[in-house]
């Protein structure tokens, strides 16, 4: 029996089970020279995921769900070189995608839903991405986190989708607290200014991935310390 794809299930909700450090509100003054600070750190904020059109771009985020973008990046090379369209995709089927993928967490449901949404946007939208959130989240393996990024990355709107990383910052630093994903992103989305929304979703994840990080924050090369309402900042190691 042909087993059948998955309803979507947005990692993102797990996150609240390990809930990080909630600090103090920040005040919302301090929101937009935190946020600047980011910025010039970050001038051109870019996905680090690899895509060439908004199917690829969907693709690769429903992969990255519990896996690192490089390890998508790497494994989604050889894919999108076979079948970069629904109807490649669909052609190739489930078993020669996990081969592709195989090097990815989960890679057995990924496959599947990669290949039926595939599917779904040929029967329902002409083969083309849809710019329309519910039509997103229809989709196999599509959740409110990769609808959001979509929504951002391929058609510029200001949606924020909220990973462990922006789940960890909106606590930690206090710009948005919220003891689920929902309240995080509801949070940001009404405090940090419009004209800032947009990229602030790739300013918040590239400082969690690489200053800011889960572990050991590294407050003491953070451009943001002075707005940041964790109390506790970390030092460096003595050598």
């Amino acid at each position: 029996m042909t087993k059948k794809p998955r309803a979507a299930v947005d990692p993102a909700a797990k996150i609240s089970a390990a809930n990080p450090i909630r600090s103090p509100q920040m005040k919302q003054a301090d929101v937009r020279p935190f946020l600047e600070s980011l910025a010039a750190a970050h001038p051109n904020p870019q996905s680090d995921l690899e895509f060439s059109s908004p199917y690829t771009l969907l693709v690769a985020v429903a992969l990255s769900a519990q896996t690192t973008d490089a390890a998508v990046n790497k494994a989604t090379r050889g894919l999108f070189a076979e079948a970069s369209t629904p109807e490649a995709m669909v052609a190739l089927g489930v078993e020669a995608v996990g081969r592709h993928i195989r090097t990815i967490g989960l890679w057995q449901g990924k496959a599947r839903n990669v290949v039926a949404l595939s599917a779904l946007l040929i029967e329902k939208h002409g083969g083309e991405v849809p710019h329309d959130r519910a039509a997103l989240e229809a989709l196999p393996g599509v959740g409110r986190k990769t609808a959001n990024v979509v929504l951002n990355v391929a058609f510029g709107e200001s949606a924020m989708a909220v990973d462990t990383h922006i789940f960890r910052l909106g606590n930690r630093t206090g710009l948005a607290p919220g003891k689920n994903v929902r309240e995080v992103e509801d949070g940001l989305t009404r405090r940090i200014p419009a004209d800032m929304l947009r990229d602030a979703h790739h300013w918040l994840i590239l400082h969690g991935r690489y200053v800011c990080k889960a572990r050991t924050p590294e407050c003491w090369r953070c451009v943001g310390a002075a707005w940041c309402r964790m109390k506790s900042k970390s030092v460096p190691s003595p050598q």
